[in-house]
């Protein structure tokens, strides 16, 4: 028997998958007279199925994230970076243009105005290429001429990230209360907010968005990640 020879490998059981989270839905980016940031997530589709959550950062420094359950919540925390984390109920509704955003700790209000060139032309680029980590790649160099943008980036927990944006609309009124304390009349999301690798565009604004997380590599069955991805919306 030649010693060099070694056994074949185990079955696809051993070989090393990466697992894929995908985000179908919103992301507001709001800034405040009191030097308070928001950013929503308004998920319409999701592992976790249609969620929603705020992450807040104020003039201070102190980033807050509020999800509406444990499993949101740990998800979101494992990928960015918060200094605290609430978990309760983030209720959100549109009206045609008009959203409102409510929680125990939150009230937010606001109304979009109609899409600029921009948003033409993210409207323009078909949905099966923009949601695409090749394309999304492309245009991160573009994107970093809005201060604080990017489209892709390492997070949390050894994952990667990629934004693929479909529409932008602008944020043209807001208000919002934090605690019961009035933030003050709508203003830009400046400095950019620390959460991840990226910040929303420093204008107010409503980004239409697939966002795209993808864990490191673990041992597991071909199609892991497939699969984790099927169970998690079985859950829902």
């Amino acid at each position: 028997m030649d010693s060099d020879r070694r056994p074949p490998g185990p079955s696809g059981a051993a070989r090393r998958t990466r697992t894929r989270w995908v985000f179908d839905g919103f992301i507001a980016g709001i800034g405040t007279a009191s030097g308070t940031r928001l950013v929503l997530g308004h998920w319409t589709d999701s592992p976790f199925g249609p969620v929603s959550d705020v992450m807040l950062e104020h003039g201070d420094g102190h980033r807050v994230l509020l999800a509406p359950d444990p499993r949101t919540a740990d998800f979101i925390a494992g990928t960015y970076c918060f200094d605290e984390v609430r978990v309760e109920p983030v209720v959100v509704r549109s009206d045609a243009n008009c959203w409102t955003v409510t929680s125990y700790s939150l009230s937010l209000r606001f109304a979009t105005g109609r899409r600029g060139p921009l948003g033409l032309l993210l409207r323009a680029v078909p949905a099966a290429l923009a949601v695409r980590p090749l394309w999304i790649a492309a245009v991160d160099r573009p994107a970093r001429a809005l201060r604080g943008v990017r489209t892709r980036g390492t997070a949390g927990g050894g994952r990667h990230e990629w934004y693929g944006a479909r529409d932008l609309r602008p944020v043209v009124s807001a208000t919002a209360a934090y605690e019961g304390v009035d933030l003050g009349p709508p203003a830009p999301v400046a400095p950019p907010v620390r959460f991840g690798f990226g910040s929303t565009p420093r204008t107010p604004c409503l980004v239409r968005v697939t966002t795209t997380v993808e864990g490191p590599r673990t041992a597991g069955a071909a199609g892991g990640g497939q699969l984790l991805s099927r169970r998690l919306k079985k859950d829902r």
